[in-house]
């Protein structure tokens, strides 16, 4: 990615931004019909947000309850000591390695009297307790865990 100082984000690129932060799959025609901006104006900003890393990728969002992972839960995990070699872990290293749980959504290090915050998507309750008891808290570092099960979720 190259970073271009000179480039400003101006009010164009921001509503280009906008619409496709609402749906990343309209085409060029159809973002020009939806926000009034020629297409290849349209065309250019879009290649130039992604030439200076403001644009990274384009994703979906997926219905993980019509997948049948029905249970959302946040894990705090606290960091402590390698049980076998006695040693202090990396935060970064436990991180990386829970997020190749296929459980897992997201993986955040973070401030606080934890060190890692967990998105865990599983099926049941008892898939949960399975990937937190035998899966999760058996990595080496991993002093604790506090889990929480979203009730309810908001999104903008």
């Amino acid at each position: 990615m190259e970073q271009n100082v000179n480039f400003k984000i101006d009010e164009k690129d921001l509503r280009i931004l906008s619409a496709l932060k609402e749906n990343s799959k309209l085409s060029t025609w159809n973002l020009s019909k939806k926000i009034n901006l020629p297409v290849t104006t349209i065309h250019h900003r879009i290649k130039k947000l992604e030439k200076i890393g403001v644009i990274t990728k384009y994703t979906l969002e997926l219905d993980e309850e019509k997948l049948g992972k029905h249970v959302l839960a946040l894990v705090l995990v606290t960091v402590g000591v390698d049980k076998t070699t006695g040693f202090g872990v990396d935060h970064d290293t436990v991180a990386r390695e829970i997020l190749k749980f296929p459980e897992v959504q997201k993986v955040y290090t973070i401030t606080g009297m934890t060190d890692i915050l967990v998105k865990v998507r599983t099926k049941d309750n008892l898939e949960l307790n399975k990937f937190l008891i035998k899966r999760l808290r058996k990595l080496a570092g991993i002093e604790r865990t506090q889990t929480s099960i979203v009730l309810s979720e908001f999104k903008k």
